[in-house]
């Protein structure tokens, strides 16, 4: 398969999982989410969605960078840690916004955090640029984590 053509369904890939699991949060945003307490920083909520686009296409195109690699256990165990986060991230959202579990939230996150971080060693060891795409996202996360911490200490 070409190149243009993994960069175009890794992307796709990921911008539909990521997005169709932001849906939950449309309903909890107007009547659960605003009532809560926020920690100091908390963006508007218009930032969130543009933020996820961006960081989302990134993954994608770290993910088919990936994937252009020669096969092997290198390879492996990179796409294993890019799909455990990945799922860490798509059950985030329901766990948070959905069930309002702000506390098993905060303890997907912090694995989430992990797991990307292993995602970003192992895409790095294959391919720079694959990691460095992956970086944004592992800032984002981290911010994002605090404020779950920040939530779930308001909140409690």
């Amino acid at each position: 398969m070409k190149f243009w053509k993994k960069v175009a369904l890794c992307i796709l890939f990921v911008e539909v999982l990521g997005n169709a699991s932001g849906l939950i949060t449309f309903g909890s945003i107007k009547d659960w989410y605003v009532k809560l307490d926020h920690p100091p920083g908390t963006p508007p909520n218009g930032i969130f969605g543009p933020v996820w686009v961006l960081l989302f296409g990134m993954m994608g195109y770290a993910l088919a960078l990936v994937l252009n690699e020669e096969s092997g256990q290198n390879r492996t165990v990179a796409l294993r840690w890019f799909f455990i986060q990945f799922i860490l991230n798509l059950a985030w959202t329901p766990v948070f916004f959905g069930i309002h579990r702000i506390d098993i939230a905060l303890v997907i996150i912090v694995l989430m955090v992990l797991a990307i971080g292993l995602t970003i060693k192992n895409f790095a060891a294959l391919n720079r640029l694959a990691g460095g795409l992956m970086t944004p996202y592992f800032l984002w996360v981290c911010y994002a984590s605090y404020l779950n911490l920040g939530f779930w200490w308001l909140n409690n």
